[in-house]
């Protein structure tokens, strides 16, 4: 994996990434040159209009990734792509001929735009014809050695066998282990030399996956490995890395002390967010303004009581403060206490339904990211009583309000809605990873990818 602003984008990834983006330019460019050879003009030099075919593709690129053009599934399954490449590229070719309209452009007219999402379609399907069984195969794959033949050996290997896995385990080896769960693994003292032995199998990559390393580490061997330029990783940094989220069931606070992140440089970036917070919540308002008026009378004439509903959330260091939305549920709701939504609640109204479907209950949330309540990304804001059985429950829950909570977040695009404590510790680990390695590009992806999830609501209740 390449590591760009403190997040991990796997090799395939970026590889398919950039030829995508290569083979848009390509596409614009024959759209440009078919269209001068239909009404008989001179297409003229590259150099005079590269800057706004290189412009164009951006564009379309964007939109490819906010709706999981590179996700998981996309990257190994050609029908799923297939789907996702033509909302991306439409949604793309929209977003272009309203900045046409606002700048004016010569080298994009409807005809032009028309062409090039043809020839995008049609080299994107067959790049992905040529490269889906080469970008599932073990080409991209690191190989790696794991140290550990228990419990954690076995996660490893669950982690490996999943098709969008990023590495390939080529061998255990079993230590000091009272209890041995992966039954192949080779006992330590079958193996002369460690190093020439990792050396021989071509790893890259050693994990510890030890319980308990006090006086089971071989020391000299790891060194070894290291100066020859085989990395190694502890268990709990090698599953942040590749899942995106930190292990609760492994992680203590000497790794969450000791690890890379939480960096106090931070002053800029958080000015930064501010800014954008402020000009993004104001242009938002101005433009939802009309929606949230009009859903709001439908919600007083769908159900008795007001259009919109507060609540007490904890935000920022565990201060309270009153979240807006707009009402999606009877207003008897909460009468025997605040609760989780459940699947197909019968708390929530007709119209209340659809507004969570499509996130639009929401929008009236902004007015908290203008005061600086919230933020666009950040974690969800809970209710205090849930915050005080969850501190009790699970093991640095209080952790996540050591950045602003927001509107949407690294957890809510990786993670179906959460309605119990079992979803609220998985929720915690991707919270906690997006605070541990907090960057604006880190917000940029889930600003993006929050698209994805608007478009195909996955877990809305």
């Amino acid at each position: 994996m390449i590591r760009l602003f403190k997040h991990y984008i796997p090799h395939a990834v970026i590889l398919l990434g950039l030829l995508d983006y290569a083979l848009l330019f390509l596409a614009g460019e024959m759209a440009w040159q078919l269209r001068a050879s239909q009404i008989g003009s001179e297409a003229g030099p590259l150099a005079e209009r590269w800057l706004a075919l290189a412009g164009a593709a951006g564009v379309v690129w964007l939109a490819m990734i906010s709706v999981g053009v590179y996700g998981p599934y996309a990257l190994r399954s050609l029908r799923f792509a297939g789907a996702r490449l033509l909302v991306a590229i439409s949604l793309g070719v929209i977003a272009l001929a309203f900045i046409d309209f606002l700048i004016g452009a010569d080298t994009f007219w409807r005809s032009t735009l028309f062409y090039a999402m043809g020839f995008a379609i049609l080299v994107l399907v067959l790049d992905r014809l040529v490269l889906n069984s080469f970008l599932g195969s073990s080409a991209f794959r690191r190989r790696v050695l794991v140290l550990g033949a228990g419990d954690r050996a076995q996660r490893l290997r669950e982690l490996g066998d999943k098709p969008e896995s990023g590495f390939a385990i080529v061998s255990y080896i079993a230590m000091s282990e009272p209890e041995r769960v992966v039954e192949e693994a080779i006992p330590r003292e079958a193996i002369h030399d460690l190093g020439r032995f990792v050396e021989n199998l071509g790893v890259s990559e050693v994990v510890l996956a030890l319980q308990e390393r006090r006086n089971s580490l071989p020391l000299k061997d790891l060194l070894r490995m290291k100066t020859k330029g085989v990395h190694v990783n502890d268990f709990s940094s090698f599953m942040e890395r590749e899942t995106g989220r930190v292990d609760l069931d492994t992680v203590n606070p000497s790794w969450l002390i000791f690890s890379d992140g939480f960096s106090s440089g931070r002053m800029l970036s958080s000015a930064v967010k501010r800014v954008f917070d402020i000009v993004a919540s104001l242009i938002l308002l101005l433009l939802t303004f009309p929606i949230i008026l009009f859903f709001a009378a439908l919600v007083r004439l769908d159900s008795k009581g007001p259009a919109f509903f507060r609540q007490e959330r904890v935000g920022l260091y565990g201060q309270t403060f009153h979240l807006v939305k707009l009402r999606s549920m009877r207003t008897d709701a909460e009468k025997d206490g605040a609760k989780w939504a459940e699947e197909n609640d019968p708390r929530i109204t007709r119209v209340g339904r659809f507004i969570r479907k499509v996130r639009i209950d929401e929008l009236p949330q902004t007015w908290s990211v203008l005061k600086g309540h919230m933020s666009f990304v950040g974690p969800r804001p809970e209710v205090p009583t849930f915050v005080e059985s969850l501190e009790e429950e699970i093991p640095f829950y209080g952790e996540r309000h050591m950045v602003k909570p927001g509107i949407t977040g690294w957890a809510q695009i990786n993670y179906p809605y959460g309605a119990s404590i079992e979803d609220s510790r998985k929720k915690l680990e991707y919270d906690l990873y997006y605070a541990k390695n907090y960057t604006p590009f880190l917000d940029f992806v889930v600003l993006l990818q929050t698209v994805r999830v608007i478009l195909w609501p996955e877990g809305s209740r």
